[in-house]
């Protein structure tokens, strides 16, 4: 089946603004075909209810990398949700299937959030039990991540260079009128080692990653679903860089604004929007599909990083998932790719904040 007519013309990637918010504060949302140089979001005229003075404590941002390796998974982030931050380093052993996770409160001035992802701009946090550095080259498709972590559980450190293999996913979506949600992924192929438990595993030329930078004004109650996978496959009788990601979040129109896509090497197709199910109500066991059949995944999760914070107004409930794989993901002309024994990294997230 030809799937093409089925994908929205305004998923196709644009050329990119200077700025996300032009002059009269109205956010440019839609599919860019490179990462903006203004990451203007506190210039955004209402985007919540609040007047604007409120922008910079209703602004979440964040930079994140999911390192697939041979026998391990990590994956490192920063986060400023405005009145504070946090740093959070996962890492998942295939061999056992366990997690171990590190993950401190950040105060002000331990973390930074880059201005773009432009000429060597970093990401950070100096936090002593989870320090990491993101360094930003996307204008010539590079990028390095290095930090270390520590708890009872042990210590973790990492430092892997990465350069991008395929077409940047680069989305603002709507969740209102002048809401925004930003979201730039990007497929590497990964130099470098990470180490924990006293042993120490290096990049192959198996081994692939994503960075996932998010900007946007999530709504005061909130939930997104995620899952993604990294590395390579035998496609179009090659072995090659993949990956796909699939989101269901608040986006007002579905069609039109959403981030589903498969990328491989030097090109990327695109997906429908997707729905998430947990199957017969079981938490670890996820059906990932669409209206048409180009999707239909079933992620089996083994173990996750739960953070869990009722606290009155605030309530946060996430989950960070991972597992193995099984099913397809299609191109826009019908061939599928199948998935059976890949890795697979998720999230489930609820917000109230």
């Amino acid at each position: 089946m030809d799937f093409s007519s089925i994908l929205s013309q305004k998923r196709i990637a644009v050329p990119t603004p200077e700025s996300v918010v032009d002059e009269n504060g109205k956010v440019q949302f839609g599919t860019f075909e490179s990462e903006f140089k203004n990451m203007n979001f506190l210039d955004a005229d209402r985007p919540t209810l609040l007047p604007n003075s409120f922008n910079k404590k209703k602004l979440t941002l964040w930079e994140a990398v999911e390192v697939n390796f041979d026998d391990v998974t990590i994956l490192t982030a920063v986060c400023d949700m405005g009145v504070f931050g946090t740093a959070l380093t996962i890492f998942y052993d295939k061999s056992t299937g366990k997690v171990t996770s590190w993950g401190p409160i950040l105060k002000k001035g331990q973390y930074k959030i880059s201005d773009n992802l432009l000429d060597g701009d970093e990401t950070y946090s100096t936090n002593p039990l989870c320090s990491v550095k993101f360094v930003n080259n996307f204008q010539d498709g590079k990028a390095e991540v290095c930090g270390q972590a520590k708890s009872k559980d042990g210590i973790i450190s990492y430092n892997v260079k990465l350069t991008r293999v395929s077409k940047p996913s680069v989305v603002v979506i709507p969740f209102a009128d002048n809401r925004p949600l930003y979201s730039q992924k990007d497929l590497f192929k990964v130099e470098g080692f990470v180490e924990c438990g006293g042993k120490r595993y290096e990049a192959s030329s198996n081994t692939a990653a994503v960075i996932d930078d998010h900007r946007g004004y999530y709504p005061y109650k909130s939930h997104y679903d995620w899952v993604s996978t990294m590395g390579t496959a035998e496609i179009d009788g090659k072995k090659q860089y993949f990956g796909f990601n699939l989101t269901r979040n608040q986006s007002i129109n579905q069609d039109d604004y959403n981030e589903n896509l498969i990328w491989f090497e030097n090109e990327s197709t695109l997906l429908p929007p997707v729905k998430f199910e947990h199957i017969n109500g079981d938490p670890f066991k996820w059906y990932i599909h669409d209206d048409y059949g180009m999707v239909k995944v079933y992620f089996d999760i083994t173990d996750e990083h739960l953070m869990r914070v009722p606290a009155g107004l605030i309530d946060i409930n996430y989950h960070v998932d991972f597992g193995s794989l099984r099913g397809f993901v299609c191109k826009p002309d019908g061939t599928k790719i199948t998935l059976d024994g890949m890795t697979g990294i998720g999230e489930d997230k609820s917000l109230r904040f």
